[in-house]
């Protein structure tokens, strides 16, 4: 090869050399997660059963990872309000948050209007647990069991109430399915988050409240309130003793599951990490063992099941939703 022809050759050969490396090291193009503390949009109020169930997980990923998960609490609205802040963010990995059935299955059918786009707003990234809810009712109330509790709400149409932690929540739909499945007529009592709920309930305000188990059972077990029936497809082995809505009515099952969620147009790799590292924590023995003393089961699923997930769910509450003529405006 004569001279010039190595001058043209090197030049050629050295582009050649670094397209390969960049084709090789992908990951250099997208940066690791995390890389400083993340912010995590706890969708209902401190104390609330999906609260502390965040900050367990929170509190173990910032163990696996060294960084800081630190939980923000934006309630209102079901959950919507904390659930667009989470769309509004940047996509950069220091915005994640708490994707509740709620405000993305149950939600887009309720209100007539949202701040926000289930399909279009969102990154999906893994699921961290399922619970059912619980039906209580104030100790003085003349019904001992569901079909009880039926019969009196029969026989004295619209007196009766139950409670909810917001318009759009399981507390609130599981009602609304008792309703129909019972031929039942009760008055819906929304209130911003689970604790001023309870307090009225407590307080004789109201007759009932389809709560989220951790406090449900809580108080029932303290003698505060009686527990009348799960609302899961089987019994909770947490209280193996209260039968499930179903046994009395054929088809009532709802459970209550949060997931992690992030702004819509996060870097694939950084999903994939995310996913990663939460089901690394959702699996680990600490938050395993102090879900089920919550009442809660470990759910781990990946991105596109999630995603999947609560499509299904959307399409299996949206029939029951518009029956009930409940409507959010």
């Amino acid at each position: 090869m004569d001279q010039d022809h190595r001058r043209m050759a090197t030049p050629r050969r050295a582009m050649l050399m670094l397209g390969a490396a960049a084709l090789g090291t992908p990951a250099l193009a997208q940066p690791a997660w995390p890389t400083g503390p993340v912010r995590y949009i706890a969708i209902f109020p401190p104390g609330a059963s999906t609260d502390q169930l965040s900050r367990i997980w929170c509190n173990r990923m910032t163990e696996i990872t060294g960084q800081s998960f630190v939980v923000e609490n934006r309630s209102g609205s079901g959950g919507n309000i904390g659930t667009e802040v989470i769309a509004r963010a940047a996509p950069d990995g220091t915005t994640i948050g708490l994707g509740s059935v709620s405000s993305l299955s149950i939600a887009p059918t309720l209100y007539r209007r949202l701040a926000f786009d289930v399909m279009r707003d969102f990154t999906y990234v893994c699921g961290l647990w399922q619970l059912p809810n619980l039906l209580v009712v104030r100790p003085d109330l003349p019904a001992q069991t569901v079909p009880e509790l039926v019969e009196l709400c029969r026989a004295d149409p619209g007196r009766y109430s139950f409670g909810s932690s917001g318009a759009g929540t399981t507390l609130h739909i599981a009602g609304e399915m008792f309703k129909q499945l019972a031929g039942v007529n009760i008055l819906h009592v929304p209130y911003r988050g689970g604790a001023p709920a309870y307090a009225d309930l407590l307080g004789g305000r109201l007759d009932m409240i389809f709560g989220n188990i951790p406090e449900a059972l809580r108080l029932s077990r303290e003698g505060k309130l009686r527990p009348l029936g799960v609302t899961g497809a089987t019994r909770s082995p947490q209280a193996p003793e209260v039968p499930t809505m179903a046994e009395f009515l054929p088809g009532f099952e709802i459970n209550s599951w949060g997931s992690v969620i992030a702004p819509a147009g996060l870097p694939p790799a950084m999903v994939t990490r995310m996913a990663e590292l939460g089901r690394a924590a959702v699996e680990s023995p600490p938050v395993r063992d102090r879900y089920e003393t919550a009442g809660a089961t470990a759910w781990w699923v990946g991105p596109e099941g999630l995603a999947d997930f609560r499509r299904e769910n959307e399409m299996r509450f949206a029939p029951l939703i518009r029956a009930s003529g409940a409507v959010v405006e």
